[in-house]
């Protein structure tokens, strides 16, 4: 029984992430802006994977805001919570709280069951260029890459990419710094993150959500990140609505 156990999680891996070697849109990162956007695009029939290097996605909803899982949503991103069914208590007029656990954990879902493919303990050391277009990924497994063990990667080719690595924006800069392309930035590379104003960031995210050059897309904080945007705490409407706007923004692009 052991050896039929293996074999059929080999072959449906196997399955899967050669599904995965050709895609419209590639993600890097797991956090919220990217869960929204891979079922937003995903529903609409595009094909999508998300690429995590951790082995939990979700990125930092997980914690709340310092360990207390709770976080905060307001009232104009509810809609996207809705979608996924995810619940949600009225704090104070406007403001919204709902269980981290349960939002990391519905949006996962809600991804996968609209046809994301999510593959974790994944790490993106590189991109694949061509004409100074982004297309595609160069991919290896997390503990090899930390490990630093002479292991080749392979390569997933995308007609968008999407850097949904948080805070460091490890995709835009690579491709600013290896790549020597130029950005759609004031400074035409990063502008760095700036400190904390939840006010502004909320804002910001969304609006710094765009494409930053062909065929690479920011979302969530590397989008503050890459454009010089105000760092957020444990609120996520923005977060969500971010998602949401580069889903229409990549779907407008690829059609």
């Amino acid at each position: 029984m052991e050896d039929r156990i293996s074999s059929f999680i080999v072959r449906r891996y196997f399955e899967k992430f050669t599904s995965a070697l050709s895609l419209d849109v590639a993600f890097v990162g797991a956090g919220p802006s990217a869960l929204v956007a891979a079922h937003d695009l995903a529903r609409e029939g595009f094909k999508v994977a998300l690429f995590e290097s951790k082995l939990a996605p979700g990125g930092g909803i997980w914690g709340g805001g310092m360990l207390f899982n709770e976080v905060v949503v307001q009232s104009d991103a509810l809609p996207v919570l809705d979608d996924f069914g995810i619940r949600h208590e009225s704090a104070e007029e406007g403001f919204y709280t709902c269980d981290a656990v349960e939002l990391a954990s519905g949006l996962i879902f809600g991804a996968r069951r609209a046809g994301a493919l999510l593959f974790n303990a994944i790490k993106v050391e590189d991109v694949a260029i061509r004409d100074n277009r982004v297309i595609g990924l160069v991919i290896n497994w997390t503990p090899v890459v930390r490990l630093e063990m002479h292991v080749d990667p392979l390569t997933v080719l995308a007609r968008a990419v999407v850097d949904a690595t948080g805070h460091p924006s490890e995709i835009a800069a690579l491709v600013s710094r290896k790549a020597n392309l130029r950005l759609e930035t004031p400074t035409g590379s990063l502008c760095g993150e700036r400190p904390m104003w939840m006010e502004r960031a909320e804002v910001e995210t969304v609006v710094n959500t765009r494409r930053l050059c062909s065929g690479l897309y920011a979302c969530g904080m590397a989008a503050n990140n890459v454009q010089g945007g105000f760092r957020m705490g444990p609120v996520f409407g923005g977060m969500l609505k971010s998602g949401r706007k580069l889903a229409q923004l990549i779907a407008a692009d690829l059609t």
